[in-house]
């Protein structure tokens, strides 16, 4: 017995000492957070806390009443915080709800100098009580939305002309964007009995000479019966569709080094001579040499034309299949301009655009856009955002126009009105804009529609002015014929963002078809700069209805929590497109955005879009020029930091900026979750239909649970007539297929790596077979690795 009680008093000792020290970090905390504009919440919790470890030594057990008290005042608190939305109310409860559970337990209950039976059944129910509303709240999640898009009675597949129901030959399998197959022998039906069908190692992986920002990005394209793909490294391979074995392959032998700020390849371009294939097609002769070809960006600014069949140069484009697209390019440095996105490619015309260096300085190279001769390479036009003449081409010993806004993400094409979309970046620097010209702002931050065959204008639409917070267009667009609510057929283009809107356009004019009324917004700029008054908000949009406030704050437990809101207190934060500050401002929708360069998926026969946006804060903090930070580079810098958060240092302008994620000290996110979701979308209404969270915490927390928690993606979703669509994309590893009618989840596969690019479908010798890139992403921190993998359903599944 008295070996029970010394446990009991050591037990309790420990339980009192933890108390106190609890209830001192939440006093100081709450205090702190109160005299910036937080919650009182956390000094009384502190008090609580306290009093608790002074009943526990004093053997009171009064204690258990005034902890059930505080427990069941809490729980009421957080549902008034936060409602019934579990995620949201674990850290306000966790540690409150086990230390009280702990309390009861006998080992600690019978040390009590006397026993108070109210008082520990008092505890009892308040803890059945926070029990009751957390399983509740597992079950009724608010942020979720569970409607249906009914299926349009008897609505006929429509095939798109010029590409083969099986094939996939393009980045968004058509050069329109809509990452949509009219494949069904995959369905809602059978889609659980998917099996890997093959998979292909590419040896590709990262180097000591590579950033931390390398990434396996690609979405394979399909031709007859050849996959090909390129890797981080732009190394390029042809697959057999049907057996994943390699063809042949192709090096550019890329050399890379730390200050790229990106390695990646999301795609390559495919192009068939029109005279050739019907030659082919008619007489069954062998295709002549690259009549059939594969166009490869490299990120050291070069374009390579390969034959189709054996990956043999084109000898007849550019220098033996090769361009160099650093001509006439101010500082022309490997790395600082990189085609990381496939081009367009028309009938006779490859368009070509590229990523800058963001951030880095104001000598940086031009983002001009270019139109080449799809047989031989030649130069027939430009257009550099930032000159007085965008069409001009620069004479012998002149260059583009420095820093102009480029182009990075891959692009749409309309062959029948011969428009490219070119979704358009800002003039870098891009979190101080207090230099930029009236040339450098008119296309920045645009849905830019070029006449392919002339690179001239056809028209130009604003999504941002004045970007501050570098939220370029992020994503390929998608085109789609819509009936709108008078029974008319619009061609309409949908412009994902990363603010969250999406802006839908009249392809033909740029004209608005959804409203996007410009909104006043927040103003105040940094010393030297200025603001746009207003900015345009589409009615279709996924951005935050209201803005965060101190009750939106998360943490894995209370104590990261209060320090979120701390944070939170201390930064700059007004809504959407606070300015950036010396301060510290809080940038939300982030600098990753809600969209990124994945884009949206649309259904076009349905009319219905699948979305899968992403809400996750970052900070700007705005360093002024001065002792350690000179205006400008050291010298021999050949510039490029090899990354796009941490501190950037913006040479040429007033100040350098530190931009990162809005991390607790523990490393999780501020916002509470969701921090990821995908979405249903009637585009005959333009309304929300369904939103369900995606993706768990196994690959990113220090203990691997399967918590649906809605991660942060990379990546974009690919739908199919057969009321199925596929997603990888989120922070942990797996392949997932969904409903398209509800959102509720079919399927999932564990990939070897992380997922984020978008997977793709095709169909060779009467099978369907889905298709992901499973290599991972340096910066977004998911395992990287070198896979190809393909699914497909059993023999006696395709029903």
């Amino acid at each position: 017995m008295q070996t029970k009680a010394s446990l009991s008093r050591i037990v309790v000792i420990i339980t009192a000492l933890f108390a106190a020290l609890s209830g001192l970090y939440l006093l100081v905390g709450g205090i702190w957070l109160t005299a910036i504009g937080g919650s009182l919440y956390y000094i009384i919790a502190g008090v609580v806390y306290l009093a608790t470890a002074w009943l526990l030594l004093r053997r009171r057990a009064g204690v258990l009443l005034l902890y059930a008290v505080f427990l069941f005042a809490t729980t009421l608190w957080g549902l008034w915080e936060v409602g019934s939305d579990f995620w949201a109310l674990t850290p306000r409860l966790d540690v409150t709800f086990f230390l009280g559970l702990w309390i009861l337990l006998p080992i600690v209950y019978n040390y009590m100098s006397v026993k108070n039976a109210v008082a520990r059944g008092a505890l009892a129910l308040s803890l059945v009580f926070t029990v009751v509303v957390l399983v509740y709240s597992v079950f009724n999640d608010p942020q979720e939305i569970n409607g249906t898009i009914p299926a349009a009675d008897n609505a006929p597949v429509q095939s798109t002309p010029g590409v083969a129901d099986g094939d996939w030959p393009a980045y968004g399998r058509t050069q329109g964007g809509t990452r949509y197959s009219p494949l069904s022998q995959i369905n809602d039906k059978n889609v659980g009995q998917l099996k890997e069908a093959w998979s292909f190692q590419t040896g590709d992986v990262k180097t000591s000479h590579d950033p931390g920002e390398i990434t396996d990005e690609v979405t394979p394209i399909k031709i007859h019966d050849t996959l090909y793909l390129c890797t981080p490294h732009q190394k390029l391979f042809a697959l057999d569709a049907a057996t994943g074995k390699e063809k042949w392959t192709f090096d550019p032998q890329l050399k890379t080094d730390p200050t790229f700020q990106h390695v990646t390849c999301r795609g390559v371009s495919y192009y068939e001579d029109p005279a050739a294939a019907q030659s082919n097609e008619t007489q069954g002769a062998a295709p002549a040499i690259c009549s059939r070809r594969v166009l490869l960006p490299v990120n050291d600014g070069r374009l390579f034309a390969l034959d189709a069949e054996t990956g043999a140069r084109c000898a007849d484009f550019g220098n033996n299949g090769e361009l160099n697209l650093q001509s006439n390019m101010p500082y022309a440095t490997a790395g600082r301009y990189e085609p990381t996105s496939p081009p367009i490619v028309t009938k006779s015309v490859i368009i070509v655009a590229g990523a800058v260096t963001d951030n880095y300085s104001t000598k940086e190279p031009s983002g001009v856009i270019r139109g080449f001769d799809v047989h031989t390479g030649k130069l027939l036009w430009a257009f550099d955002p930032g000159a007085a003449d965008p069409n001009k081409i620069p004479a012998p010993g002149e260059n583009y126009t420095p820093n102009s806004p480029n182009s990075w993400a891959p692009a749409a094409y309309d062959a029948n009105l011969d428009l490219v979309y070119l979704p358009m970046g800002v003039e870098t620097p891009d979190i101080w804009g207090g230099n930029r010209t009236p040339d450098m702002e008119r296309y920045a931050s645009s849905l830019l529609a070029l006449n392919a065959t002339t690179g001239k204008l056809a028209w130009v639409y604003q999504t941002v002015h004045h970007d501050l917070w570098d939220m370029d267009v992020p994503a390929q667009p998608t085109l789609a014929d819509i009936t709108d609510k008078s029974g008319n057929k619009v061609p309409v283009i949908y412009v994902p963002t990363k603010t969250g809107n999406i802006f839908v356009l009249d392809r033909r004019d740029g004209k608005l078809v959804v409203p996007a009324p410009e909104k006043p917004v927040p103003q105040g700029a940094a010393t030297g700069d200025h603001t746009s008054p207003t900015q345009p908000f589409s009615d279709l949009t996924f951005r935050p209805s209201a803005k965060l406030t101190g009750k939106d704050m998360w943490g894995a437990t209370i104590y990261d929590q209060l320090m979120c809101r701390v944070m939170f207190h201390r930064l700059r934060y007004e809504g959407t497109f606070t300015p950036p500050s010396e301060q510290g401002t809080l940038v939300f929708p982030g600098n990753l955005g809600m969209f990124e360069w994945g884009g949206i998926s649309v259904d076009t026969d349905r009319q219905l879009a699948i979305a899968n946006p992403i809400a996750l804060p970052f900070t700007s903090k705005l360093i002024p020029r001065g002792p350690g930070n000179p205006i400008e580079p050291p010298a021999g810098a050949t510039g490029g930091s090899g990354t796009e958060s941490g501190i950037q240092t913006q040479y040429g302008v007033p100040y350098g900026v530190e931009l990162n994620a809005f991390l607790s000290p523990l490393g999780f996110p501020c916002k509470q979750p969701s921090w990821g979701y995908i979405s249903g979308v009637d585009l005959k209404t333009n309304d929300i239909v369904w939103k369900k969270r995606i993706g768990t915490v196994r690959d990113s927390s220090p203990v691997p649970l399967p918590f649906k928690m809605g991660m942060p993606m990379l990546g974009a979703p690919t739908s199919t007539a057969g009321n199925v669509f596929f997603i990888a994309a989120t922070a942990d590893n797996y392949l997932r297929a969904f409903n398209m009618s509800n959102g509720d989840q079919l399927w999932q596969a564990r990939l070897p790596a992380g997922g984020q690019a978008t997977p793709m479908t095709y169909e060779v010798n009467g099978k369907q077979y889905v298709v992901i890139a499973a290599g991972g992403h340096g910066s977004f921190g998911t395992k990287l690795g070198d896979y190809i993998i393909a699914y497909a359903l059993p023999d006696d599944a395709k029903k």
